[in-house]
């Protein structure tokens, strides 16, 4: 109050509200970001927007369970999701006009409809252009994956770091932190200096251009020769009861390197989670998995264990305040059960979650309708989300990138900051 009084009293009369961390002394903001993205679609009738009361078609398999929150109930394959709902944000009223896997992704990752004249960068590779801290570790990691998640008109200096492999198989390393065979360390110098060659003239011929984005080259040197990126990377020096926190499977350890990584300050990690078109037997491929073993593989148990593992481990190790975590996929699934025992694409109306980094937690904001159909109220874009992710982040939607023909480009223009969820 005192400080919108001194702005009154010099003469604003007026504030941004898209910047409202930011320009609120001691307002909580993240340091970081993980995001969970749940590749094909996850079926927010499953999942964050149990329709209890609705007919047997529409409710689907599986019922609904209370959680720690009053008011607040989960699909009973969230057990563990359900206790951590103290720290969530639950988003029930997301909208989108696109119903295409590719497409959506765009939407979804970068806030911006697919544009022919344009490709967009997606938030990870924003976050990465626009970091200024000094580290070997990368500014993007995509685990195990990066699928549409590119760095658009930012260039391949802002592409992801990509682990590839699977983190839950003993002797997991990632790819590009050791010498290729035959590349010893007199060899690997000598590369350097030729490609920082290139790397200047690159340089140069840019500056001639009007922009100064280089190729990265001297900091992927620096990661293969780093010491600290190694380490961050290294999931068998986690005890064992942590990994086993986390689930044995590559969704939960993929979420620990997550963990790791912020916990040294990568800006922006992205975990990916596939499966999650499930167009046939949501009892198989959601509750049962596809191993042959006991029920509670499929994808909900695994990201239960996973997510609830995750979000209570940054709470503990008091990282939670300065880290988003963000669930979401590029839609939702239809409000009816098709002749398969599956739903099928459902962009009109599915849910976010988000935890951590200034969001006030043990809510609901929006609402399906009784069917999960459409929004009832408070409709959220992938552009709101787009905004609202970035001013958590302390970053201005409204700052200009540019493309590299020199082109102003707003880093989010189209969205607005969801002030309720803070």
């Amino acid at each position: 109050m005192l400080y919108v009084g001194a702005l009154t009293a010099l003469g604003v009369t007026g504030w941004d509200r898209s910047g409202l961390l930011a320009q609120v002394p001691g307002a909580a903001r993240a340091k970081s970001c993980i995001l969970l993205w749940l590749d094909g679609g996850p079926s927010h009738l499953e999942t964050w927007d149990v329709k209890p009361e609705a007919p047997v078609e529409v409710r689907g398999p599986f019922g609904a369970i209370a959680s720690a929150t009053p008011g607040i109930r989960l699909s009973e394959l969230l057990p563990q999701t359900a206790q951590v709902t103290e720290h969530l944000a639950i988003v029930r009223s997301v909208t989108s006009p696109l119903g295409e896997h590719g497409l959506a992704n765009h939407y979804m990752l970068t806030g911006y409809p697919p544009s022919p004249a344009l490709v967009y960068p997606s938030l990870g590779s924003v976050v990465a252009h626009l970091h200024r801290g000094s580290s070997d570790l990368p500014k993007y990691v995509a685990i195990p994956e990066a699928r549409s998640a590119g760095a658009g008109y930012l260039g391949t200096a802002c592409e992801p770091f990509v682990t590839a492999g699977d983190p839950s198989k003993p002797g997991f390393q990632v790819r590009d932190l050791e010498l290729f065979a035959g590349v010893d360390q007199r060899r690997l110098e000598r590369r350097r200096e030729f490609l920082l060659e290139l790397d200047r003239m690159q340089h140069r011929l840019e500056q001639q251009h009007g922009t100064s984005e280089t190729t990265g080259f001297d900091g992927a040197f620096r990661l293969l020769q780093s010491t600290a990126a190694k380490q961050a990377f290294d999931l068998e020096s986690e005890p064992q009861k942590v990994r086993a926190r986390y689930g044995s499977r590559m969704f939960g350890q993929s979420c620990l390197l997550a963990r790791r990584l912020v916990e040294r300050g990568v800006p922006f990690v992205t975990v990916f989670q596939t499966g999650w078109d499930t167009h046939n037997d949501l009892k198989l491929q959601l509750r049962d998995g596809y191993s042959g073993a006991k029920e509670g593989v499929g994808l909900v148990p695994t990201f239960d264990q996973a997510y609830s593992a995750l979000i209570s481990d940054l709470a503990d190790r008091g990282l939670l305040s300065e880290t988003l975590v963000v669930v979401m996929g590029e839609f939702g699934r239809t409000p009816k059960l098709n002749n398969r025992g599956g739903r099928d694409h459902w962009p009109r109306v599915f849910s976010v979650a988000l935890a951590g980094g200034g969001i006030r937690g043990g809510q609901v904001y929006g609402a399906s309708d009784r069917v999960g159909e459409s929004p009832l109220d408070l409709p959220v874009t992938p552009a709101d989300l787009a905004c609202s992710i970035y001013t958590l982040l302390g970053i201005d939607p409204q700052q200009r990138l540019h493309t590299d023909d020199g082109r102003p480009v707003a880093v989010q223009q189209n969205g607005r900051f969801i002030e309720e969820l803070v």
